[in-house]
């Protein structure tokens, strides 16, 4: 088979990179919550937000989905393939600050789930019960931007 990315330039490489960083960040978030959701009845519901939105999206198309494991798992792979866009930026820029931009980021992302939903319409319940609710929810939010900038510092040593 013949292999395109024998092609690809410097700054193809580096979206590349970004996009993967990005995507190995929204990962590890989505493991970190996953595993965690059900530990403690405050532990952060980020899917359930999630879950919402999608079907808010939905419904002002006339279509919203009724099964709960297919709005799961279209809820999942929606999640992750924003935060995976969204934390690939950390990359753009110079590699000085991707520790800096994962930071500001990661708190920026966190700190927007847990403000955003209720004024957005949804129920914030799941990502504001408590404290420990809401400081557990940026925190993975952080996670994910600082497995990103990891994950992107060891690409760029190559």
């Amino acid at each position: 088979m013949y292999c395109q990315f024998t092609h690809l330039n410097i700054k193809d490489m580096t979206i590349l990179k970004n996009l993967l960083a990005g995507f190995a960040g929204a990962v590890a978030l989505n493991l970190l919550h996953e595993g965690l959701k059900n530990t403690s009845s405050d532990m952060p519901r980020i899917d359930l937000v999630g879950e919402e939105a999608l079907n808010k999206v939905l419904g002002a198309f006339g279509s919203a989905i009724g099964n709960d494991k297919q709005l799961y798992q279209a809820t999942l792979a929606t999640d992750v393939l924003s935060n995976a866009l969204y934390y690939s930026l950390i990359g753009a820029g110079s590699s000085r600050f991707i520790t800096g931009r994962a930071v500001v980021s990661g708190l920026s992302a966190g700190l927007g789930a847990v403000n955003l939903p209720q004024k957005m319409g949804l129920d914030d319940e799941p990502v504001t019960k408590t404290s420990k609710t809401k400081i557990l929810t940026v925190a993975y939010y952080l996670s994910g931007a600082l497995v990103t900038a990891m994950v992107l510092k060891v690409l760029n040593k190559n």
